[in-house]
């Protein structure tokens, strides 16, 4: 593609909305080199290809060469971000935010390119407000403007508390344009109120507003949002078999979002797989593992995705057990299933292991076993299976 071309589909490919289009397009096509600003609180240790899409934008706004600010929200995140949630978000603790910030460079540098990365941390000027500069900047919204977002005035009508920090929240996060001179920020549609907000303040304080691109979300594998809480994520370190597996688990419908939003495919390519799918060209199986083969590739690279598909077709085609099983030893020679579940970390607890063996969840050397009762003779060589791709065998 020529750069023109790059700058029509950095404008559309997964693109909700561009609030002054007319001004970022000018902006690209200047040649002027611009700040482009991404927020992410490290409200956990891995980083889901869902916030995967935003970094992948950046990447293609970096590889014409502007400048990537990245501004991590460990102040922001000991407060919680309010979009999006129906209930009062639980802050977390100045520990808990750098637990889960330890890897995120690593991760990151899966996608960008780390070097050419201006990375912030949003203490560095949010511990320093005063009580008088937060007023100052409170008197730029009204009480209005902030509970008539959508989840604020859900939960109002509904009666459910909304913290006075929460109405703090989008002022931050609007702060950090002005601090780093934004000239473009980053964001998922729900945070579109947010980045809205630094438009506001910066105008208030004298900048010129940052043009603003919100993307579409990405739903998780069962339809739902991407959820931590409800195990339908896929991380971005996730390892390239279990990788496979996940995308190969995910319902059909959503494979062309995934092609538009998780992978580099040509949008050209996307609307030939689209039409095949309609007019039951091919299968959709076929296609799914194309997916697969292509979001593995961009984090592990071509290799490891060719080696993944050959495991899960080897497990699930050809019902065969993988190439490499975790090795566990075990000295007893009988012990209580539940007990062994726990004992080879097949289960985190008695309570889950309960749970997958009546969800029949569990073989033993290929066999189901659903009574949670059971004692079990251990011999060597044993396997365990749990779910579709969990195994261990005894030694």
């Amino acid at each position: 593609m020529n750069r023109d071309q790059k700058i029509e589909e950095l404008l559309t490919r997964g693109v909700e909305e561009i609030i002054e289009k007319e001004s970022l397009v000018k902006k690209l096509k200047s040649g002027k080199k611009l700040r482009i600003k991404l927020g992410i609180d490290p409200t956990g240790p891995k980083i889901h290809i869902g916030r995967a899409t935003q970094l992948w934008k950046l990447r293609a706004f970096q590889e014409l060469g502007h400048k990537i600010v990245l501004i991590i929200g460990d102040f922001t995140a000991q407060i919680g971000d309010a979009s999006d949630k129906d209930v009062m978000r639980k802050p977390l603790t100045k520990k808990e935010v750098e637990t889960n910030m330890k890897n995120y460079k690593k991760q990151i540098g899966k996608i960008l390119d780390i070097k050419k990365v201006e990375f912030r941390y949003n203490s560095e000027w949010l511990n320093k407000l005063s009580a008088k500069d937060l007023v100052k900047l409170s008197m730029i919204f009204t009480a209005q403007q902030m509970i008539q977002r959508r989840n604020f005035k859900e939960r109002w009508d509904a009666g459910k508390p909304i913290g006075l920090h929460e109405l703090d929240y989008p002022i931050f996060q609007g702060y950090d344009s002005v601090t780093i001179k934004a000239d473009v920020e980053i964001g998922g549609i729900d945070q579109l109120f947010n980045v809205l907000a630094g438009r506001e303040i910066q105008r208030a304080l004298g900048q010129t507003p940052q043009d603003v691109m919100v993307l579409k979300m990405l739903n998780g594998l069962d339809g739902r949002k991407m959820s931590t809480s409800w195990g339908n994520i896929i991380t971005i370190i996730d390892e390239p078999q279990d990788m496979f597996g996940k995308i190969m688990s995910m319902k059909d419908e959503l494979m062309l979002q995934y092609f538009e939003l998780c992978t580099l495919l040509p949008l050209s390519k996307i609307e030939e797989i689209k039409r095949d799918l309609a007019n039951q060209k091919v299968n959709p199986r076929d296609v799914k593992a194309e997916l697969a083969g292509e979001i593995v590739s961009s984090y592990h690279g071509k290799k490891e995705a060719e080696i993944a598909k050959q495991e899960f077709n080897k497990i699930f085609r050809e019902k065969q057990l993988p190439s490499e099983i975790k090795e566990v030893k075990i000295e007893r020679t009988k012990s209580l299933i539940l007990d062994l579940l726990v004992k080879t970390k097949i289960a985190f607890s008695k309570s889950e292991a309960k749970r997958l063996i009546i969800q029949k969840g569990i073989k033993i050397d290929g066999k189901i076993e659903d009574d949670w009762r059971k004692e079990i003779e251990i011999r060597k060589g044993m396997t365990i299976q749990a779910g579709k791709r969990r195994f261990i065998k005894i030694i």
